[in-house]
């Protein structure tokens, strides 16, 4: 017999059954554990680690640590609701699912993977650039989801692809603007891994190792996608794996607040600026006419040493009055979603639970780990003494360095 899920909205039981084979992942970081072995050593180290020391990877997971939780009780919480209104949209719970470059050489299509869980499950979805399906056909997958781009500054290209988003349905456009130079990945670069791919002995043994990916994911990927390409980096498409011309691609040291400002006029959808980190960045963002922003330090993978998003969240939220202020960069329980929401926050982002999620099993990998963040949320907010989110304030926050 299967289990049954819990639905994270009033903790009732839901139709859905668990698959035997995922009864044993209690939590989104079972998924990596589960994940590792199926994947290349270079394959998991391109998702798992970050830059340089990895500082900043280990203080996001160590910035929840800043704040513990102020039960209330006798609070009368059978009723719970967790859904939100967010850049218009009603969507089921407050997180969703960030973009993640080279999903499909980890997973199979696994943005596709991605996009139709979150549909399913009512949450954001958000498609990296940095991907090998068009994202013509990752829209078909999800009509709602929303399009991180790595813009290029130049003015036909802005132009180009505001209109072949506007064509794609796209109603909500994320420029990510935390990467004007390419970081310094040395774990990947130890690993023999980067782009372009270059094969090798050491990776070659690395791939024949892993039989299962070899032909489960990369053999698939190249009958259906011939010579992969990414498509979705300006309004022709992009280089492909392979070539020279991939290495830096999404870096544009150009790239600017006027660049910004011209994508406003341009684009009549919902506009976000991934990658904030400063209050005053997050003001500038306001006066060019965004709608909202994501706290991000890119999950650790760009400036190592950087501050962590919960670190900087009350301070930038004082600052965007008005806009969607929204979080990523290490969440992996509904205690540190509901953490974020109490400082400020109006949707948290995860990313590589999700990834790892869809390595172990698919689109039934991604809606499982989406029951339990849900289930999570769901059980915190009953134990806190709270039934809806709007009642999440800084009130039922401890710092931890005040006894």
């Amino acid at each position: 017999m299967d289990a049954p899920a819990t639905d994270g909205h009033s903790g009732q039981a839901r139709v859905e059954r668990v698959p035997r084979r995922l009864r044993d992942i209690l939590d989104l970081d079972d998924f990596e554990r589960a994940a590792k072995p199926k994947l290349p050593h270079a394959i998991y180290g391109y998702v798992a680690h970050g830059a340089e020391t990895e500082a900043t990877l280990r203080a996001n997971r160590a910035a929840f640590d800043d704040w513990r939780l102020v039960p209330r009780v006798l609070a009368g919480v059978s009723e719970r609701h967790q859904g939100i209104t967010l850049l218009g949209r009603q969507y089921a719970t407050p997180f969703g699912i960030a973009p993640m470059g080279g999903s499909a050489l980890v997973a199979y299509e696994g943005h596709a993977v991605m996009a139709r869980a979150a549909r399913k499950a009512g949450i954001p979805f958000i498609l990296s650039a940095n991907s090998i399906i068009p994202l013509e056909e990752v829209v078909k997958a999800n009509p709602d989801m929303w399009f991180a781009a790595y813009q290029s500054p130049d003015r036909e290209a802005i132009e180009g692809m505001t209109r072949r988003l506007a064509r794609a349905g796209v109603e909500v456009l994320v420029v990510t603007a935390d990467v004007p130079i390419g970081s310094n990945r040395e774990a990947d670069a130890r690993a023999g891994f980067g782009f372009p791919i270059r094969p090798s002995l050491r990776l070659g043994w690395d791939v024949a190792t892993h039989p299962r990916w070899l032909t489960g994911v990369f053999a698939r990927t190249l009958a259906r996608r011939r010579s992969p390409h990414i498509d979705n980096l300006e309004p022709w498409g992009g280089p492909g794996l392979f070539s020279r011309e991939v290495a830096g691609i999404a870096a544009h040291e150009a790239l600017c607040w006027r660049h910004i400002r011209l994508m406003r006029e341009l684009w009549k959808g919902k506009l976000v600026v991934k990658g904030i980190l400063s209050s005053g960045d997050a003001a500038i963002a306001r006066d060019c006419g965004v709608d909202g922003i994501i706290l991000s330090n890119h999950g650790g993978r760009q400036l190592d040493q950087a501050v962590s998003p919960m670190q900087i969240l009350p301070r930038v939220r004082e600052q965007a009055a008005g806009l969607a202020v929204m979080i990523d960069s290490g969440f992996r329980r509904g205690t540190d979603v509901i953490k974020a929401l109490a400082l400020g926050a109006d949707a948290v982002f995860v990313g590589r639970p999700f990834l790892f999620a869809a390595v172990v099993a698919g689109k039934a990998g991604v809606g499982r780990a989406i029951d339990l963040l849900r289930t999570e949320i769901d059980r915190d907010m009953a134990l806190l003494g709270v039934r809806r989110l709007e009642e999440l304030s800084k009130d039922l926050l401890q710092p931890t360095n005040i006894t």
